[in-house]
């Protein structure tokens, strides 16, 4: 049976219980950087800290397949909230502003500081570190070029995409009024998911082998870091926005079955043969809890993602993603290989979150918050009344500030070649 909530109050709703389980995914990439048993940047060492092998084979076990399940998250939420925040008739420029001042200043910023820490005495020349600057380098092949500099920016690649293309998509799905053609295309979008890794698995070359995925590096660009290939999770956001939004979405998936669901889709990605666990095996869970989250909001039922702290946490969510390469891969590498007793090891992991907590809100307070401000509306439209604040959003984006997601959720998250996000 579907939801009975009006579009009307549904288009009114903020969702403050979505901004809130941003800060969720962000946390999951957090665990599966901390647990990498290779390190995207030279030397290489281990990020894991735990120096008793068994403890560092469950820690490593338990989170290998947490960072693809948080940028997945992300990328569909990006599509959501962007549905859920767009007005009929807006100029495209508007919308290419707000987006693009949402990821550029923080990335130009953890940028600059990756190449002063680290990354500078990496790259052999301008093409290994200009694409990831202009955030087109993952379209290059090569895991000098794609996961370069700060390897979680290259999410933020997939997210420019989706950008240029939502003023395009979002035209055709707004004119899909029919609950079975809204479900119909985003069963659509999870056959194309399915698509993308059998076409990595028997098309693309499985040689030579990834130091550090079971798969070939070419496989991997194609499956997981490859722009196009990730477009159909936006796409399923979008879908699932309109869903919600026209009162389609079933009562009985709710908060607590869909938070079941991710579990065992969690749960399969583990056992799955490796590429299907960057999507495939968690994409229904994924879709099933933010749409069910938002239906929640809809209906003003109580989360304790709504309270202050989980927003707030949320809202800096993006910062807290995109500054990893630094507050994980570099301070870990200050260690060369050294790992810790187990007490030692909690005290570096909980070392790294609270620097990488540090750096979001640095970012989101100095940095994308004033930049929003300054230049996130046209001239015209500053000297105006100020506008009440819409509805909710998120790598990561005032789109996302006005659909009541925080600020730059959108983007989010992964690093190097073959087992970061």
């Amino acid at each position: 049976m579907a939801s009975t909530t009006s579009s009307d109050a549904a288009k009114r709703a903020k969702l403050p219980s979505l901004t809130g389980l941003r800060f969720f995914a962000a946390l999951s990439v957090f665990f599966f950087h901390s647990s990498l048993t290779d390190s995207p940047i030279p030397p290489n060492a281990p990020i894991n800290p735990f120096a008793d092998a068994e403890v560092s084979h469950w820690f490593s076990t338990a989170f290998g397949k947490a960072g693809y399940l948080g940028v997945s998250f992300f990328f569909v939420l990006s599509g959501f909230v962007l549905a859920w925040a767009a007005k009929p008739g807006e100029r495209a420029t508007a919308f290419l502003r707000r987006r693009l001042l949402k990821i550029f200043p923080n990335h130009v910023v953890v940028f600059t500081a990756a190449m002063v820490l680290f990354a500078g005495a990496a790259v052999t020349g301008v093409a290994d570190w200009l694409p990831n600057l202009l955030l087109i380098h993952t379209w290059w092949p090569q895991p000098t070029v794609n996961l370069s500099v700060n390897p979680p920016s290259w999410s933020l690649g997939s997210e420019l995409l989706f950008y240029v293309l939502f003023p395009l998509l979002i035209v055709p799905i707004r004119k899909l009024r029919r609950a079975g053609a809204l479900w119909g295309w985003s069963a659509a979008m999870i056959a194309a998911m399915v698509a993308v890794q059998l076409i990595s698995t028997y098309l693309v070359p499985d040689t030579p082998k990834s130091t550090i995925t079971p798969i070939s590096g070419m496989q991997f660009w194609f499956g997981y870091l490859l722009p196009a290939g990730r477009l159909f999770e936006f796409t399923l956001g979008i879908l699932l926005a309109r869903i919600v939004l026209a009162g389609f979405w079933p009562r009985r998936v709710g908060f607590g079955v869909s938070a079941a669901l991710t579990v065992l889709g969690y749960a399969a990605a583990l056992v799955a043969p490796f590429q299907y666990g960057f999507v495939v095996a968690t994409i229904v869970p994924v879709g099933a809890l933010i749409g069910a989250t938002a239906s929640a909001d809809v209906e003003g039922r109580h989360t304790f993602l709504r309270s202050r702290v989980m927003v707030w946490l949320g809202e800096v969510s993006f910062g807290f993603y995109l500054v990893q390469g630094v507050t994980i891969f570099y301070l870990r590498s200050l260690f060369g290989e050294h790992t810790f007793s187990v007490p030692m090891a909690l005290l570096v992991v909980a070392g790294f979150f609270c620097a990488s907590l540090l750096g979001g809100w640095l970012l989101f307070r100095f940095v994308e918050m004033p930049m929003m401000r300054r230049f996130g509306r046209s001239k015209a439209s500053r000297t105006a009344a100020v506008p009440a604040r819409t509805p909710a959003e998120a790598p990561a984006p005032a789109e996302g500030a006005a659909a009541g997601v925080p600020a730059g959720a959108e983007a989010h998250v992964p690093a190097a070649a073959g087992r970061t996000l």
